[in-house]
């Protein structure tokens, strides 16, 4: 299948737009502790919105999974899980080497776990690089890189100027520990493509039920996800026994708060919060089923999207307001860098589609 790039840029663009989007509710929450709004809202993301749209966008969804190997079956839920523990960790980077550092090197890591990983493990890197269309897709990749560690140092400029040195984690900075966590995070958080490369048969099930070509990557979704659900179930049930926190969800005050809990509003939040984060990934699947052979660049530009618009989203939030104009011409050139990768990737994809014949 050739697929059409653009159209797979497109939805990749979609899926980044999603991704930086979610938390933009969960922040309206009120008088939920953390463990409490990102369970539920979790809910929506890893378990509700992946089965309801399989189902209404896929042919025999049960049947599929059912007639899905059990192997299959488990190596998707095996490395959803271990991104699980990515995501759980990246904040741990953060606090221990900052922004800046702490950016370039967990998300560069997942860049490239989540993007040359599959080929690699196939066999197949080398022979995508001797070809024109794949060499330009592996520039592509670098320079999303380029761009990932431009934003986050502009990032980390914008905090220090604006005296927020100390929340991103200045302040605890351990270069030892901080290089170990964030290492284990950018691998782990790239672990998410490994799952969504091992549930290849799923899709071929899945297309021969008579699932659109666009739709065909839902199903596998469902399995990835429900190995985020135990990883993040289980940390959140143990901070919900550790705070005693569970009384939240019927209304009870955490700690000192003052004010009613207002739960119809952040039940809904959470759950508008939980389906935008589910939409990257389904946008994803839409997007990779459109790039030809280098299906693996999707990954790239997963990352470059997400980055792009939560720079962008913070703009729109006014988080740059007082930044220096070197900072932002700085955030603005890893912007444009980021832009032109997705160009430069999917120009590599264009170039290729006449091989998949």
């Amino acid at each position: 299948m050739n697929g059409n790039p653009v159209l797979g840029v497109f939805f990749h663009w979609l899926g980044g737009f999603a991704s930086a989007s979610f938390y933009v509710p969960y922040k309206r929450i009120r008088l939920w502790s953390w463990e409490i709004f990102w369970l539920t809202g979790g809910i929506f993301s890893w378990a509700i919105a992946p089965w309801l749209f399989a189902a209404l966008q896929t042919e025999s969804l049960l049947q599929v999974l059912a007639g899905t190997p059990a192997a299959t079956l488990f190596w998707c839920w095996f490395w959803g899980a271990m991104w699980g523990f990515g995501g759980l960790t990246f904040g741990l980077t953060l606090r221990y080497l900052g922004l800046s550092l702490g950016m370039a090197v967990a998300l560069g890591l997942t860049t490239v776990i989540g993007t040359l990983g599959p080929p690699i493990f196939h066999g197949t890197l080398w022979a995508i690089a001797a070809t024109r269309s794949g060499a330009l897709t592996l520039a592509g990749i670098v320079v999303t890189l380029v761009g990932i560690v431009v934003v986050a140092r502009a990032g980390h400029a914008k905090d220090v100027e604006l005296g927020d040195a100390a929340s991103v984690g200045v302040a605890e900075f351990n270069l030892r520990k901080g290089l170990l966590i964030a290492i284990f995070s950018g691998v782990m958080s790239g672990c998410f493509a490994w799952g969504l490369d091992a549930g290849a048969p799923i899709r071929e099930l899945s297309l021969a039920a008579g699932t659109p070509t666009l739709s065909q990557g839902l199903p596998v979704l469902c399995i990835v996800l429900l190995g985020g659900l135990t990883t993040n179930s289980i940390w959140c049930g143990y901070l919900i026994w550790k705070n005693r926190s569970a009384g939240e969800w019927i209304g009870n005050q955490k700690g000192e708060a003052v004010g009613r809990v207002p739960l119809l509003a952040n039940y809904l939040l959470a759950a508008l919060g939980g389906t935008l984060w589910y939409g990257q990934f389904f946008f994803y699947t839409m997007g990779e089923s459109q790039m030809g052979e280098y299906g693996f660049s999707s990954w790239t530009l997963h990352m470059a999207s997400i980055i792009l618009f939560s720079t962008l989203w913070g703009f729109a939030l006014k988080e740059w307001m007082g930044a220096s104009r070197r900072t932002r011409t700085m955030v603005w050139s890893g912007i444009a860098l980021l832009v032109g990768s997705t160009v430069i990737i999917g120009a590599g994809n264009m170039l290729g589609a006449p091989a998949a014949h």
